[in-house]
């Protein structure tokens, strides 16, 4: 029994089989070092447990799945900016520059992942419709008065910076499901930066941190308990099995909780996102 030919038999099949194996593939070669009869023993458990871990990886959503849920995170953003700019007297002489500029990335990111995602033989996901109010499309919901004048930064800022550190996090948390296409991974990850330079922007305009900085109990550092599922997880002190707090500073003193936390940015699933975006602002 030759069983490369197995291989090569499920390929004919399931032509994306030698990418889901590799590396893989190495290690069954690597067996025929070992002495024969304990090659020939080896090999059938080799193979088995390979094609079981080549096909668990299917569970990961696909390059097409990991677009268009980074597509409607960017039609959210620029959905939000378009409605920003364009309500009367909201942003100040002073940040629309800003603002501008944001809502300019935006855009271009919807348009970037669309053509991204028809380019790899899908098809982009229809624009939700987006409630802003949080009101469940009635208009009363806790972000009310969001596009108003007067609330540029005590609404508007703070629900956009909600949104940005989100999408940092967002597109954190799929970079190892696109680790099996470098040109995606590369566009995701310059989008990835784009966003923390936004996020980073809109805290400026606030006057906060330009990092997320959290306390022991609490990811959020917006003062907004509303979006509190957004920033759940940023009070993470560990990093690589490591407990950054019992690391020394420069002053030979312990590391505070809150620059352990600046120092680390914490990804979100899509799972979270998802839920987060469906049962705030997504209209279904």
């Amino acid at each position: 029994m030759n069983l490369f030919n197995i291989i090569e038999e499920i390929e004919k099949i399931d032509p994306e089989f030698n990418d889901r194996l590799n590396p893989r593939r190495a290690a069954i070669k690597n067996i025929t070092s070992f002495g024969s009869k304990v090659a020939l023993a080896a090999m059938p458990f080799a193979l088995g447990t390979m094609i079981k871990r080549a096909y668990a990886d299917t569970m990961a959503p696909s390059v097409v799945e990991v677009l268009n849920y980074a597509l409607t995170l960017e039609y959210l953003e620029s959905s939000f900016y378009n409605a920003g700019v364009a309500a009367s007297g909201l942003i100040p002489a002073s940040d629309t520059a800003y603002i501008a500029d944001i809502q300019d990335d935006e855009n271009k990111h919807v348009t970037f992942l669309s053509s991204a995602i028809t380019a790899s033989g899908g098809t982009p996901v229809a624009k939700p419709t987006f409630d802003f109010t949080a009101g469940g499309g009635t208009g009363n919901g806790p972000f009310k008065g969001v596009f108003t004048a007067g609330n540029y930064t005590s609404i508007f800022l703070k629900v956009a910076l909600a949104f940005e550190d989100t999408g940092v996090r967002a597109y954190k948390g799929q970079a190892p499901n696109l680790l099996g296409n470098k040109d995606i991974l590369t566009a995701a990850l310059s989008i990835h930066a784009v966003e923390a330079r936004h996020a980073s922007a809109i805290r400026s305009l606030l006057g906060v941190t330009p990092w997320i900085t959290s306390t022991a109990s609490k990811g959020n550092d917006t003062g907004v308990s509303l979006v509190d599922g957004n920033y759940d997880g940023e009070q993470n002190v560990s990093q690589g099995g490591v407990d950054v707090t019992t690391l020394k500073n420069a002053s030979g003193g312990s590391t505070s909780v809150a620059v352990a936390t600046a120092a680390f940015d914490e990804p979100l699933s899509m799972t979270q996102v998802l839920a987060l975006l469906s049962g705030t602002f997504i209209v279904k």
